[in-house]
């Protein structure tokens, strides 16, 4: 299908624009090859017309009080719970996903926005004690202005609303960068929402375009005074030294490398089943997909005999058949990237236990196993339907091997005993692990985020709180003071 020539343009201050760049972003169907819309790219001039838009708007919105920005992210919950198909449509076309992973994304981006309506109602000041009698300290938590948001394609929806609304509730305005893989999903799609909820024009603005356009504008223009980026390493890299050289916040969500961990007590078939889900979700395209699943020694034979059947059984299509389970990965560049990595790894000696095709953008899936320790293949992410199994011996050598690794993003550990899942969980260095459940995980009341190279600062419930507003110490004396001089 087309997308809507509306939601093919900019939105800044609260109107739809044709950008005034000399070229075209082109929105494709990844499995079918459809064009779905062009996209006039936005100038760093138009960077600087929402920046500005965007501070003038927040002024009032600061101020406007929680209960007004509460019924918008209210009203915002139930229109995307009334187009949930139509948005679902929309990602499926534009992303080549499943529509049950579309649906999923969609349903989780609603209870992203409920709890987005909550923290606009939750305290914004505290009573603090004095050491000096009669004085009073007050620390208010005031939102930090505009936040610049450049998004990722794998989940877009999802990704850009769950930093976009707790970002307003708290009395920000937002400029978002969508990824130019998913401008409709994870742009325009989320302005047409606000829009239609109710949103003051100038809160939220969704610039269409590429850092060939603009270079660096984006990051340095003088009003954001937080950056969210999601995305790999090596650009999150970048965007944190231009950032840190302006003294802006950054908050960073970026690659990963997780393990899903198979003890020998554990549950086989559902370990199964949370590995070829932790694995292949999406095509593997997700951050905290499991790259790497290690298995006991003493259960490797039984567990890989049953992983490689459930995988064989996933159907490589079209992502709008109901019996598909991998789609297209998102380009041409990406599936060729894939290919070369496995024939590259086959060749260095690693042992192909399923070997996939490549037919076009479809990428089906590939397991591995036998890569060498030390295998650069190992410490990278893989970002498609590529699993690595490797065996340990004993829960020490799990813990080294999970913790060998540049990234800390996700994890998991199946056990039958839930607390030495736990054990296991706190010796690993990372920002999230899981007991018995997959490595593919988002809650909006939790903490989400990496440590290592997957990425700074935390989103998601009182971590939104902390990303996206400052504080403020006023002190009031009652009485005189006497002071020494």
């Amino acid at each position: 299908m087309s997308f809507p020539s509306e939601l093919a343009r900019q939105y800044i201050d609260g109107e739809w624009l044709t950008g005034n760049g000399a070229w075209d972003i082109i929105d494709f169907n990844p499995y079918n090859g459809e064009k779905l819309c062009s996209v006039t790219v936005a100038t760093a001039a138009e960077v600087d017309l929402a920046y500005r838009a965007a501070e003038r708007a927040q002024r009032e919105w600061a101020v406007a009080g929680a209960y007004a920005r509460r019924a918008v992210l209210e009203n915002a919950v139930r229109l995307v719970g009334e187009r949930c198909d139509e948005i679902t449509e929309l990602i499926i076309d534009e992303l080549g996903g499943t529509r049950a992973r579309a649906e999923f994304e969609v349903r989780t981006a609603q209870e992203f926005l409920r709890e987005a309506a909550g923290q606009a109602m939750r305290p914004s000041a505290q009573l603090l004690p004095s050491v000096t009698d009669g004085k009073e300290n007050r620390v208010y938590r005031l939102p930090v202005g505009v936040i610049g948001v450049i998004s990722a394609f794998n989940f877009p929806f999802l990704v850009t609303m769950k930093t976009v609304a707790p970002a307003l509730a708290l009395g920000n305005a937002v400029v978002v960068k969508p990824h130019q893989n998913a401008p409709i999903a994870g742009g325009s799609m989320v302005a047409r929402i606000f829009e239609d909820a109710g949103l003051p024009p100038g809160l939220l603005n969704v610039l269409i375009t590429d850092s060939a356009e603009i270079g660096d504008a984006f990051i340095q223009h003088p009003v954001p005074k937080v950056i969210a980026f999601s995305g790999s390493d090596r650009v999150g890299r970048h965007v944190a030294a231009v950032a840190a050289g302006l003294f802006k916040r950054t908050i960073l969500e970026l690659s990963g490398n997780s393990a899903l961990v198979v003890l020998e007590d554990a549950d086989l078939d559902h370990a199964v089943r949370a590995a070829v889900y932790s694995r292949f979700l999406f095509q593997g395209q997700v951050s905290m997909a499991a790259n790497r699943i290690l298995v006991d020694r003493s259960v490797e034979e039984e567990f890989t005999g049953r992983f490689t059947a459930a995988v064989s059984g996933l159907v490589s299509g079209d992502p709008r058949d109901p019996g598909t389970r991998i789609g297209p990965v998102v380009d041409a560049f990406q599936a060729e990237a894939l290919t070369a990595l496995v024939d590259g790894a086959v060749e260095a000696g690693a042992t192909a236990l399923v070997r996939g095709r490549t037919r076009g953008n479809l990428v089906e899936p590939t397991v591995l196993t036998g890569l060498p320790e030390g295998s650069p293949l190992l410490e990278q992410e893989i970002f498609g339907p590529v699993a690595l199994l490797v065996p340990f011996d004993g829960e020490d050598d799990a813990v080294r091997i999970v913790n060998d690794s540049p990234y800390g993003l996700s994890g998991a550990v199946h056990t039958a005993d839930a607390e030495r899942g736990v054990r296991f969980a706190r010796r690993i260095r990372g920002g999230m692990f899981h007991v018995n459940g997959a490595t593919v995980q988002d809650d909006p009341a939790v903490a989400f985020g990496g440590e290592k190279r997957s990425g700074m600062g935390r989103l998601n419930g009182e971590a939104a709180v902390e990303a996206f507003t400052t504080r403020k110490w006023i002190s009031v004396q009652h009485g005189r003071t006497v002071f020494p001089f």
